[in-house]
């Protein structure tokens, strides 16, 4: 099959989890490579509805390796605590289910220090989720982080702590004025979590090169998408970590020439969770009504998502910085019964006109979408597995997609159920990527 890298094309939440449960079939490993418990994919099969938040949704199918991969910061406890709800569930986690001994771990200063400075930001609020991902990679990038392969050394990760707490006790209390931690306590839980998990903490760069020189076949599972990328996003509201495409490379610790291709996934609309800007977003009775229908509630948090048209300002610069060779669609029923459906082909904003993803946040926040208006379809696509199947109108919108996209769609979602899918071609076929539109947007 080869290896992919499957990536959200807008702000996160596009059903990444059902496309990679459907590929999955055919994979050796899938990996996660960035993010932490702050994401959540949802599958639903013929067995059940199952959120995961860290492990990879491909520990669906026996005989499949799910690795979390060092661009991975790890809560212990929020994984076992994962590990067992599956467990209970008939999900078997065992030697199927590797760590990377590089991956950071969240540590309990970094929930309170991420509760504390988002409360101080006030109407400046990222609209994180408290869980201390954002902490936990600027320890990280500072070189003071704690990685799971310290579990296993007690006296180094004991010595990491007790450094690494003189400074965070001070924050705490002098700047947030929360409560501080005590070496000993935070030590013992811990050891703990090291126990149940030192079976699984590997070198998982090592175990994924050496299933590709096998010829396995490799799923790259991104958390978030691409316009929460901490390069690439709307900064600084975005997430801390790459979550484009290359950060499977560096999240991984696997080479670029080792990914065969790279597919992107968006909704038929637009949705994003938190703060930060959003040209497309509906607050009307249209927005609600796709918020409804689209059931637009985090799998994590649980939190309602903003709701808006398709913006292919944002789904075009996506093909560019991820190299996507193709696309897969998702929610296409959700659309069913709208007399009318809208494309957002550039902003306007100053006297001037947008065709690629600006930059600068008071464009983002201020512009005026430019849309087509196409007509909709009443007929039903909830459940189809045939393009045919599919009303004209909606095969017209969807090949307006591709066009202002500059990408070719290799897969359309029609409902939540694993079966509810059209397979249009293989994703692996790098010649799904449609060369650059010289027409109008």
């Amino acid at each position: 099959m080869g290896n992919l890298v499957i990536i959200g094309a807008q702000w996160g939440d596009e059903g990444k989890g059902k496309i990679v449960d459907i590929l999955a079939r055919d994979a050796d490993l899938v990996v996660r490579y960035q993010g932490g418990s702050n994401a959540g994919h949802t599958v639903i099969n013929e067995r059940g509805t199952y959120v995961f938040h860290l492990i990879p949704s491909g520990v669906l199918y026996r005989g499949t390796t799910c690795v979390i991969g060092n661009g991975v910061v790890v809560d212990p406890g929020a994984l076992i605590e994962e590990m067992d709800h599956l467990q209970t569930v008939g999900i078997r986690i065992g030697k199927n289910f590797a760590v990377s001994h590089r991956a950071h771990l969240i540590l309990p200063y970094h929930k309170v220090i991420d509760r504390a400075s988002e409360q101080s930001k006030g109407s400046r609020k990222i609209g994180t989720t408290g869980r201390g991902i954002g902490p936990s990679y600027a320890d990280k990038m500072a070189r003071i982080g704690i990685r799971t392969g310290d579990l296993l050394n007690p006296p180094l990760f004991k010595k990491k702590l007790e450094e690494n707490l003189v400074e965070m006790n001070w924050f705490l209390e002098r700047l947030y004025k929360v409560e501080t931690f005590q070496v000993d306590k935070v030590f013992d839980q811990y050891m703990g979590y090291a126990d149940r998990l030192k079976s699984h903490i590997v070198d998982t760069s090592a175990l994924l090169n050496r299933a590709i020189e096998k010829n396995k076949t490799v799923l790259f599972e991104g958390a978030q998408g691409t316009h929460l990328d901490v390069d690439f996003g709307t900064y600084p509201y975005v997430t801390s970590s790459s979550a484009a495409a290359g950060g499977a490379c560096t999240g991984t610790g696997v080479g670029p020439t080792m990914i065969d291709a790279v597919m992107g996934i968006a909704k038929v609309y637009t949705t994003r969770v938190g703060s930060g800007p959003f040209p497309t977003e509906l607050t009307d009775e249209v927005g609600q009504g796709l918020q409804e229908r689209g059931r637009e509630f985090g799998a994590t948090t649980g939190r309602a998502r903003r709701c808006g048209w398709f913006d292919a300002v944002v789904v075009r610069h996506a093909t560019q910085v991820n190299g996507l060779t193709s696309l897969a669609v998702t929610k296409l029923d959700v659309l069913d019964g709208c007399k009318e459906v809208k494309l957002c082909t550039g902003y306007r904003y100053g006297g001037m006109t947008y065709r690629d993803m600006p930059a600068d946040l008071d464009v983002l926040t201020n512009c005026v979408p430019i849309y087509q208006q196409m007509k909709g379809w009443t007929t039903s696509t909830t459940g189809a597995t045939s393009y045919k199947q599919l009303p004209v109108e909606a095969k017209r919108y969807l090949a307006r997609i591709e066009e202002l996209a500059h990408c070719r769609i290799a897969m359309i979602s029609t409902g939540s159920k694993r079966a509810q899918a059209i397979v249009l071609r293989n994703p692996l076929n790098c010649s799904c990527r449609r060369p650059a539109s010289r027409g109008r947007h």
